[in-house]
């Protein structure tokens, strides 16, 4: 044993590749000691570029692997239930690309099974590791703009044409389409500026493209207690040169927004811009805030930072199971 901590990747997909393994194979204290991938020329070709060690030939044998402290589980979303709870019940900390799993009940399966186990769960919402969302933050949840009665946000990617439809292209692997891909995530990120309130109402609409499974874009508008509401935005099928992501907060005596970041108050002579600065990064926002998010993953599963169970993504996929049920009904529907 080299005394680092030693991680293994399950599934060597694009966030594998241009995430988890330069990342965590350039981390002090850290080894990546083997992936797996059910494409295992691929995932040999990347245990080669990257130096990792080993290339385990099924799922099974990287999470039974005693030498590994955690398992990064990065395979399509309706595998990560079950690979998530198999990793913890071989002792193994977790961090699970998004979602955590495809249902509530999925999603509180997995924390339990971390809880018995003592063991640490993680989900990879990188959106709340970005600087500009934790520069923002604060003054959404400190009342420096007063009552926030609407939160805005969107995801938005450019219409990229393949080849074939692939796992995120069919329900049953999926789970959904774009607001499924997009919207956990998105939507994660306003619940978390605003402190996850309860969410009380939900009405949602969808587009399916002619030969698609899924749809490519929905919206949705979320009714939560107190009064404030969040609307949310996400598509496949932007007709731009680069994806578009935005969140705007709108408050009572101030407004914020990102990207870029922007914070104005309203004072007696009009309004203040107090903007705070944010230190320009040596890489991208997606990369830097990756980067920040799996060291907290590495420091809380070696004890070094507390731990807060991932309790939130219970509320979050309700939300999302009744934005689904709204779009099939046509109506608004309680949570």
């Amino acid at each position: 044993m080299s005394g680092k901590f030693r991680v293994g990747i399950l599934g060597t997909g694009a966030i594998s590749q241009v995430v988890h393994l330069p990342t965590l194979t350039q981390m002090r204290g850290v080894e990546v000691a083997c992936v797996t991938d059910h494409d295992t020329a691929k995932a040999r070709t990347l245990a080669q570029r990257f130096g990792v060690p080993e290339t385990h030939t099924t799922d099974e044998a990287l999470l039974s692997d005693a030498g590994l402290d955690a398992v990064i589980v990065a395979s399509p979303s309706h595998m990560h239930e079950e690979h998530a709870v198999a990793a913890l019940r071989e002792g193994k900390h977790v961090l699970v690309e998004k979602p955590l799993a495809l249902t509530a009940q999925g999603a509180r399966r997995v924390i339990g099974e971390a809880e018995r186990g003592d063991r640490v769960v993680m989900v990879a919402l990188n959106n709340r590791y970005r600087p500009d969302a934790r520069a923002l933050r604060p003054f959404i949840r400190g009342g420096e703009l007063g009552d926030v009665f609407h939160v805005r946000v969107g995801s938005l990617n450019r219409k990229v044409r393949t080849a074939r439809p692939t796992w995120r292209h069919s329900p049953e692997t999926a789970g959904g389409g774009a607001l499924m891909d997009l919207g956990v995530q998105t939507l994660d990120l306003a619940l978390w500026m605003l402190g996850y309130p309860a969410v009380e109402r939900v009405v949602a609409h969808a587009h399916r493209s002619p030969g698609m499974e899924v749809e490519d874009g929905a919206t949705a508008l979320l009714g939560c207690e107190g009064g404030g509401a969040v609307s949310l935005d996400v598509t496949w099928s932007l007709f731009e040169p680069n994806d578009r992501q935005y969140l705007e907060a709108l408050g009572t005596s101030g407004s914020g927004s990102l990207s870029p970041l922007a914070v104005f108050k309203e004072v007696e002579q009009g309004v203040l811009d107090v903007t705070p600065p944010v230190p320009p990064g040596r890489t991208n926002l997606y990369t830097s805030s990756y980067r920040q998010m799996l060291a907290d993953f590495v420091q809380t599963a070696n004890g070094d930072r507390a731990y807060e169970p991932p309790s939130e993504q219970v509320a979050l996929m309700e939300v999302i199971a009744t934005a689904y049920d709204s779009i099939r009904e046509g109506a608004e529907l309680p949570r």
